[in-house]
């Protein structure tokens, strides 16, 4: 907090109401924990259908965390506590019983492209042939409609066959998205995707996700604030463990905020 600033408490966030699509994702009283130490509580926002739902706030404000949440990575940490509701489609994804199924229709994309030690193609294959699609005719198109959607398959259409990690770094972070895609999610959740890579590949991949809203529902965890303005329709800010504020991201952008530390930290002033 600033100094000399007088603190707002907002024991749940503001949430602006808009004329967006359908509800998507729905988290009510969303608290995480590891072991002893809470990370996040109080979390209640919704995301609608076919828009682009920025997060922003400082480091350890507990977005990555909230993201692992929805996708049930939690499974993976056994001193991570996950209470509340997280609902997909209406449903409870903590009574779902195929956790793996849930993870087709939730893809993810962390800070730092991870290849897989295959080939270009194979990236992008392996999860529809986990999935039963064994044609090579039919995997073929896949890989070029992911690949094409990524905004990559121009640059590796000639050496598919060539291992995903001698890409540049920002060629595997678009391998990354291709491969999330080829799950085919309906709900796509980005963690810092432009860390790694130079502001040219981190505007072409902004210009892929623009076109990407029309087929799927994004989640965009960024620290910067100004790429939350150019690509949310609405955004959450994260501090301190809680979700302060909901709003259109144009408005809590020009002042039309209800929690001065918002505004503080898009301007800025902390963070």
């Amino acid at each position: 907090m600033v100094a000399g600033q007088k603190k707002v408490v907002a024991s749940a966030p503001v949430v602006a109401v808009g004329t967006a699509g359908s509800v998507k994702l729905e988290v009510k009283d969303l608290a995480i924990a590891y072991g002893h130490q809470t990370i996040l509580s109080g979390v209640t926002l919704s995301v609608r259908e076919h828009e682009i739902f920025g997060i922003i706030g400082p480091a350890n404000a507990g977005k990555t965390s909230f993201i692992k949440a929805l996708n049930r990575m939690d499974m993976f940490t056994s001193s991570m506590r996950v209470d509340g509701k997280i609902l997909f489609n209406g449903r409870d994804i903590h009574s779902l019983r195929n956790v793996y199924a849930l993870r087709s229709r939730i893809g993810v994309v962390f800070p730092l492209p991870v290849g897989l030690p295959l080939s270009v193609y194979d990236n992008v294959a392996l999860a529809p042939r986990l999935a039963g699609i064994k044609s090579k005719e039919e995997l073929n198109v896949i890989v070029e409609r992911c690949l094409t959607r990524a905004a990559l398959w121009d640059e590796v259409k000639d050496r598919l066959d060539s291992l995903g990690s001698l890409l540049s770094g920002g060629q595997q972070q678009r391998l990354t998205i291709a491969r999330a895609l080829s799950q085919d999610p309906e709900l796509l959740m980005l963690d810092e995707f432009s860390i790694a890579v130079d502001p040219v590949t981190t505007m072409r991949i902004e210009d892929v996700l623009k076109e990407l809203k029309q087929e799927v529902t994004i989640i965009l965890v960024t620290n910067l604030v100004q790429q939350a303005r150019r690509l949310a329709d609405r955004t959450a800010f994260f501090l301190e463990g809680r979700c302060v504020e909901v709003g259109v991201t144009e408005d809590l952008f020009t002042g039309e905020v209800q929690d001065t530390r918002t505004r503080d930290y898009v301007e800025g002033r902390f963070g």
